[in-house]
């Protein structure tokens, strides 16, 4: 084994082999280790041994170290840092050798190895996707056609790529070609080239659009001349994970004096459960969000902005169903509905679930495109719309029959196709909703409508310009009377916030920072001159206090959380910020030269018991840790952010008692064991069937 020997002399550490090598049936649990030699396997002596540690998933070898270098890494269930590309090298030229007969091998009755194919043969590595390269040119020469894109609501043209609704020149002109064809018949279905990398390819090409074009986009929407005598219902979304930062402290000027206000707490289906009742509580913080800016100045009195709270989830359509009904009974047909918010809220998402649901006519769902949806800021560029269901008695009656149907029905009465669905969101989701409808077109009629799929002419080549299938059968159309008296549902773009990280940000990194799966708090109990860093993005250093204190983050799964000794945290940003330990920002130094550097804030607090928390620390959007300490223990601790973002101390906290979600603590570590809430579907009986 010289070629393993002369692999591990390049540079590998011992821990990597412990880690990947394939478990040997000779000795028992607590056998000591072996090395290969000519002879056969030896023991390796104790003075030569790596010093093992235990982590969640069982002891791990590790190289010894200098303890004054030593830095931990902390790996839950839901972060698994990826192997190492240098062992998969030294296990490689391992097999080639032993396939040549370079060396004589002893044969000891083992597993094959991981990269080894039962039929002897090296697996074929993954081809690493490369990112797709927008093609096409522009021609400021063609007027623009005055078409909006059925995904983000801009206007389609070819002049230039940097401004929302860009075609390439050669594509836009040939969807223009059909003979006889307006531009309004030619262009309907049409996406721009932004929405289409982000569907297919979940690419983001940026835009020279300000946020105060987006801020006039709304405001000139909504303040528009009153259709049907009416003021428009404003649906503010908000994001419970984001409070109060989520709610645009200029939304009263963008709405106006006029317009009627129902806030909406999306994402709560992201939120662990402190409490039986936590919703409550959650519904109260966002209430005192909207009194922070100055949107429920007048609660209770006969001037109230703010008419209603919910929660919900777009994604999984908890609280979508019941929000219908509310609108439905108090707000009928009155009037427009228009949908604000900051970016990220998850307006598309919801205008999707509403497209398909008793809110929009049955017709319209097969007439009209549903929007972009990206983790990208401002996926939204200009409005979209669909007409809104005339509530009437009968229609009220028809769907009370059938959501006291669907909530009679349990797992097992729905169908197979309904059940898989039902499994995945509860693997990514803590609260759960099912959207039905009513009124649905029939089915003799839906057969007119549907689109022939045609698998070749949807596919190309990354060089290739992408090509609509040309196949198509009549599509739902909307007639005039139809649509003449219609009350509409819009959504507009959403709203760029000062001080938000995530506008430092590229695609990959904002998808790491951005829960789409349920939180998982982990909880780490630390003392004075310890420091908690979440990624690179946010920092927490335990300056002064006498006790120990517990420091729970709700982020992002896929955020490392790293905890080291305060005189050694600069020395550890500058080594591993952009690299693998801290993990966003990705990219090296050359990535950190360019994002802003970490700006410190002192903050005092003052412990009120070990079962409750006592404030949220709030990294801008990156997420917050809830501090927890024992009573009349003052803390003295120095917080960081990246320049240009805002640091938030929220009191009191929004889940004060999440630092009970957790297991044991690790065993000579700062960290416990995480846990994760059950997941709960409404409107569906839970009484199993014998």
């Amino acid at each position: 084994m010289n070629g393993l020997r002369r692999a591990l002399g390049l540079g590998l550490g011992l821990r990597g082999v412990w880690r990947r090598w394939p478990s040997w049936p000779v000795g028992g649990a607590g056998a000591a280790p072996r090395r290969a030699t000519p002879g056969g396997f030896s023991t390796v002596p104790s003075a030569e041994r790596p010093p093992r540690r235990r982590e969640a998933g069982g002891i791990v070898a590790t190289a010894a170290k200098d303890p004054r270098e030593e830095e931990e890494e902390f790996v839950f269930p839901e972060y698994h840092p990826a192997e190492e590309p240098a062992l998969e090298k030294l296990l490689r030229e391992l097999i080639k050798k032993e396939e040549e007969g370079e060396e004589e091998i002893p044969q000891v009755p083992r597993e094959p190895l991981p990269l080894q194919a039962p039929d002897g043969q090296l697996p074929k590595q993954p081809r690493r996707r490369r990112p797709h390269k927008a093609s096409g040119s522009p021609d400021p020469s063609i007027p623009s056609s005055g078409v909006a894109c059925s995904g983000c609501g801009a206007e389609l043209h070819c002049r230039d790529p940097a401004l929302p609704g860009y075609l390439p020149s050669a594509k836009y002109l040939s969807l223009l070609g059909g003979a006889g064809e307006s531009p309004e018949k030619a262009l309907e279905d049409a996406i721009c080239q932004r929405c289409w990398l982000l569907i297919h390819h979940q690419q983001a090409l940026r835009v020279q659009v300000t946020p105060e074009e987006y801020r006039n986009v709304v405001s000139s929407a909504v303040r528009s001349s009153l259709r049907h005598g009416r003021p428009p219902l404003v649906l503010c979304l908000a994001d419970v994970l984001d409070l109060p930062d989520s709610l645009p402290p200029d939304l009263p000027e963008l709405v106006g004096d006029q317009a009627n206000i129902l806030v909406l707490g999306n994402k709560v289906d992201l939120v662990p459960g402190d409490s039986p009742n936590y919703l409550k509580r959650l519904r109260e913080r966002l209430l005192e969000a909207c009194t922070h800016v100055s949107l429920n100045q007048h609660r209770g009195g006969p001037n109230q902005r703010v008419v209603d709270v919910h929660l919900l989830s777009a994604k999984t359509g908890y609280g979508v169903e019941e929000l219908i009904s509310k609108m439905q009974s108090s707000w009928k047909f009155n009037g427009d509905v228009y949908l604000v918010g900051a970016t990220n809220t998850g307006k598309s998402t919801l205008f999707n679930t509403l497209l398909l649901s008793d809110y929009c006519k049955s017709r319209a769902s097969d007439a009209i495109s549903r929007a972009t949806i990206s983790p990208w800021p401002g996926t939204t560029l200009n409005l979209l719309k669909f007409p809104i269901i005339n509530p009437t008695p009968y229609r009220i009656f028809r769907r009370k029959e059938r959501l006291a149907a669907d909530a009679a029905k349990t797992e097992e009465d729905l169908s197979e196709e309904e059940q898989n669905h039902l499994k995945t969101l509860k693997k990514q989701s803590y609260l759960i909703g099912r959207v039905g409808r009513t009124f649905q077109l029939p089915q003799k009629l839906r057969k007119n409508y549907e689109v022939d799929f045609d698998a070749e002419a949807l596919s190309f080549s990354a060089e290739e310009e992408p090509t609509l299938p040309s196949k198509t059968t009549k599509k739902a159309e909307l007639s005039y009377n139809e649509v003449k008296d219609a009350r509409w549902f819009h959504d507009t773009p959403g709203i760029i916030r000062d001080g938000c990280v995530l506008n430092l940000l590229n695609e990959k990194e904002v998808k790491l920072v951005l829960p789409t799966w349920a939180i998982t708090p982990r909880t780490f109990v630390l003392k004075s001159g310890m420091t908690l860093f979440l990624g690179a993005l946010g920092r927490i250093d335990y300056i002064q206090g006498a006790q120990s204190s517990w420091f729970t983050v709700v982020a992002s799964n896929l955020l490392p959380v790293h905890i080291t000794l305060v005189e050694k945290a600069d020395a550890v940003y500058q080594k591993h910020a952009g690299h693998k330990l801290l993990k966003v920002p990705m990219g090296g130094e050359e990535r950190m030269k360019d994002f802003p550097s970490l700006v410190p804030q002192d903050v005092t607090l003052e412990g009120t018991g070990d079962a409750e928390a006592v404030a949220d620390i709030k990294l801008s959007s990156a997420g917050w840790v809830a501090v927890t300490a024992h009573s009349n223990n003052k803390m003295h601790l120095r917080c960081y952010t990246p320049e240009g973002t805002a640091l938030t101390i929220r009191r009191p906290p929004l889940l004060p008692h999440i630092v009970q979600i957790k297991g044991e603590r690790l065993r000579r570590s700062p960290a416990y064991k995480t846990k994760k809430p059950p997941p709960f579907v409404e409107n569906q009986s839970r009484n199993v069937k014998k």
